[in-house]
């Protein structure tokens, strides 16, 4: 096969261990920094061009989009969708993804499990919003990646404080989301690497110190853990409701079981690191078996 996988280069970690996995499996394969393409939009002969040249001729694109190029990036997707290349993940499904409120509203659809959560613009009546939620109380930025603009309120003072605050300069008008703080899962979470309809890694993540967030890029440690078999049906139940096949899911273990906190289009690699699973080899395999068996124009959509 002849893949193509849309990176922000070739220094990145996943991408070189799916280029040497791609590779020893014997495909070709290409990296092409999706931002320094364009497109030309042509009902007859969709193109995209890169480097000065058109693409053409693959058989597979898998996406590696950053939050901060989504837009941009799915359009890429997208119009290799148009020319009929299957794409690991599609456009619309990586669109949903990185939308915190459409992809809560999907999974609360599908019956996936999660924690309260609260929604807001911008209103003048914080005290109400306030009483429909215990404290203390997580308030984030709906656009905040990596654990940036997240603030754990223990008060109701504190908390008027922080929404106060996201409202003032919340320029952009990013959505204000206020969830439900589970004490016994504080610090620490599971991210499930899920490939398919099969989790293939999963790692437990703990904060090193009194920092709510564990997420890795915030100092959090990473160790293997075996997930229950409850665990393993919730995150394969969150990916599929999101449309993705390859995808990272977020958990935390609660007194009433298992939630999903959010599901990543792009998951890093650290996984592999940590757990020493061969993930990128997983996927690689993935599309192997799956890249012929579906239409890829029933995959576009808004």
């Amino acid at each position: 096969m002849k893949i193509a996988i849309l990176s922000n280069g070739n220094a990145n970690y996943s991408t070189k261990r799916l280029v040497e996995e791609a590779r020893n499996r014997g495909h070709k394969v290409r990296v092409v920094k999706y931002k320094n393409c364009y497109l030309s939009l042509d009902e007859s002969h969709p193109t995209i061009f890169y480097k000065g040249e058109e693409l053409t001729g693959f058989d597979v694109v898998i996406p590696r989009i950053a939050n901060s190029m989504t837009r941009y990036g799915c359009a890429i997707v997208r119009q290799f969708e148009m020319q009929g290349v299957w794409t690991a993940s599609s456009s619309i499904a990586i669109m949903r993804s990185r939308d915190k409120l459409r992809s809560q509203q999907i999974m609360i659809k599908a019956g996936v499990d999660m924690p309260k959560t609260l929604v807001s613009r911008n209103t003048t009546d914080i005290d109400d919003l306030l009483d429909q939620i215990n404290l203390p109380v997580i308030i984030k930025l709906a656009s905040g990646t990596h654990g940036n603009g997240v603030v754990l309120a223990e008060t109701k003072k504190a908390a008027k404080s922080t929404l106060q605050a996201f409202y003032l300069y919340n320029e952009d008008g990013t959505n204000i989301l206020l969830q439900e703080y589970v004490e016994e899962s504080a610090g620490t979470d599971i991210r499930a690497f899920v490939v398919g309809s099969r989790v293939v890694a999963s790692m437990r993540r703990q904060s090193l110190d009194d920092d709510f967030r564990s997420n890795l890029h915030k100092g959090g440690e990473g160790a293997s853990v075996r997930l229950t078999p409850e665990e393993r049906h919730v995150a394969v139940k969150a990916a599929k409701a999101m449309g993705l096949h390859i995808a990272g899911v977020d958990l935390m273990r609660s007194k009433r079981g298992p939630l999903v906190l959010e599901v990543n289009a792009s998951p890093g690699f650290g996984v592999e690191k940590v757990t020493g699973r061969n993930v990128a080899g997983k996927i690689i395999e993935y599309v192997e078996h799956n890249c012929t068996r579906r239409n890829p124009k029933d995959r576009i959509g808004a």
